[in-house]
């Protein structure tokens, strides 16, 4: 069911015009923000559809920014994120594309810092709700409304099998999975919803499992 309680219908209590165009931007930007990890010191951000046409006047731009400064959606320092990220010395970069997307409502935000990089696309799909499709050229979606574990491996036999029972040795239930990969034997990413929050210690085990490359925590 796509709308489970009113809010999910009306939107979120929220800065900006429209639930499609800010909110649902900001809640992108900053679940960008928290699998990155950090504040990035350049964002480049590249708009496709409505929200290439229409991102200055609704207020896309400033809500995008405001979600990688973690502003939430609601937050009155949203109308002055883009001053306040030049003030902390992000560079930020927009981008309008041409190119036919899957939804309308469609921002691909490439965040570096000297640490890394990672490149997320997001799609706001009305009343303050988004997903994230693709994680570095993985194709997933992620909602945010539940814990999620991501786990970068390498496509080999057993990875699933050796997370899946670290989480049931410490009796974490997984409420949804999906796999993708770039191609056989290359990386593969695991991203598990969990109906119990995945602690550090936890995280930790899954690190020094055989294949793995990286785990993060939403």
């Amino acid at each position: 069911m796509k709308y489970r309680t009113v809010f999910d219908i009306i939107g979120p209590i929220m800065i900006g015009p429209s639930s499609s165009h800010t909110a649902g931007a900001a809640r992108i930007g900053r679940t960008a923000r928290k699998i990155f990890g950090r504040q990035p010191k350049k964002a480049v951000i590249t708009l496709y559809g409505s929200f290439a046409k229409t991102y200055r006047g609704h207020g896309t731009d400033v809500a995008l920014v405001g979600g990688l400064l973690d502003f939430d959606t609601f937050d009155k320092r949203m109308v002055q994120s883009l001053d306040i990220a030049r003030e902390q010395g992000m560079e930020v970069i927009f981008q309008e594309s041409d190119d036919l997307t899957e939804h309308p409502n469609t921002a691909r935000l490439y965040l570096e810092d000297e640490k890394g990089n990672v490149e997320i696309v997001g799609v706001s799909i009305g009343g303050g709700k988004m997903e994230i499709i693709e994680l570095n050229g993985f194709g997933l979606k992620l909602t945010g409304n539940d814990p999620i574990l991501l786990v970068l491996h390498q496509d080999q036999f057993g990875a699933v099998a050796r997370v899946a029972t670290v989480l049931a040795k410490h009796e974490i239930n997984i409420a949804y999975m999906q796999v993708a990969r770039k191609s056989k034997g290359s990386q593969a990413l695991m991203s598990i919803e969990t109906d119990q929050s995945v602690e550090a210690d936890v995280q930790e085990e899954i690190r020094q499992l055989p294949g793995i490359l990286n785990v993060t925590v939403l």
